[in-house]
C-alpha cells in the first residue's frame, strides 16, 4: 500500500492497565510504525480516546451526550500528543478536527495530504469534530480525504462489524468492506 491509514483504540494504549496510557504499549506502537514508515509507506493515524474518557459512558452517567463526546473529543487529542512524542525523531504533525493552536495544528485535508507526500506521519485528532460521531466513523472519512489504499483497524476487536460485538452477540463480521459499502 502507498498510504495507509492506521485506526488505533484508546482502549488499546492503555496495556494491562485499567486506564490512562502504558509507556511500554505505547513504545511498541511508535517502534512498529516506524517500521512501516522506513518502508516508504505514508502513514495517517487516528486515535481514539476511550482509555481516558467515553463519552457514551458519560452519558449513561447523566451526563449530557453532547459535552461529554467533546471530553471524549478531547482525549483523542492528548492520546495524540502522547504517540507524536512516542514517535520523537520522525517528523510528525498532529492536526485536531478542534482548533487547539498552542499544541496541534487545524485539521486542513489539503494540508494533510501534502504532509503526507513529504514523507510526514499525520495524526488526527479530535474525531470529526462533531458529537454523536465515533473515532472509527473518523477513520474512514479522513481515509478517504487522503485517498488512503486501506484503513488497518489496531484495537481489541478482530474486525470491522454491523455492531460493537462485546456488546451485541448477534453482531455480524464483515470479512470485507470497501470505502463504497460505507
Amino acid at each position: 500500500y502507498k498510504i495507509i491509514l492506521l485506526k488505533l483504540s484508546g482502549e488499546a494504549l492503555m496495556g494491562d492497565r485499567q486506564y490512562g496510557i502504558d509507556p511500554q504499549r505505547l513504545a511498541e506502537y511508535a517502534e512498529e510504525i516506524k517500521q512501516i514508515h522506513d518502508k516508504g509507506v505514508e502513514i495517517a493515524i487516528v486515535i481514539g480516546g476511550g482509555n481516558i474518557f467515553r463519552g457514551v459512558a458519560g452519558a449513561s452517567n447523566g451526563m449530557d451526550r453532547v459535552q461529554g463526546d467533546y471530553m471524549g473529543m478531547l482525549a483523542t487529542v492528548i492520546n495524540g500528543m502522547a504517540l507524536q512524542g512516542a514517535l520523537e525523531g520522525m517528523q510528525t504533525r498532529l492536526q485536531t478536527a478542534l482548533k487547539i493552536e498552542a499544541i496541534a495544528e487545524p485539521y486542513i485535508k489539503r494540508r494533510a495530504t501534502r504532509h503526507l507526500e513529504k514523507g510526514r506521519i499525520v495524526i488526527f485528532g479530535a474525531g470529526t469534530g462533531n458529537p454523536y460521531f465515533t473515532t472509527d466513523t473518523a477513520a474512514v472519512l479522513r481515509g478517504i480525504e487522503v485517498g488512503a489504499d486501506v484503513i488497518l483497524k489496531g484495537t481489541r476487536v478482530d474486525g470491522v462489524y454491523t455492531s460493537d460485538p462485546e456488546k451485541n452477540a448477534d453482531a455480524v463480521k464483515f470479512d470485507f468492506i470497501s470505502f463504497e459499502d460505507v
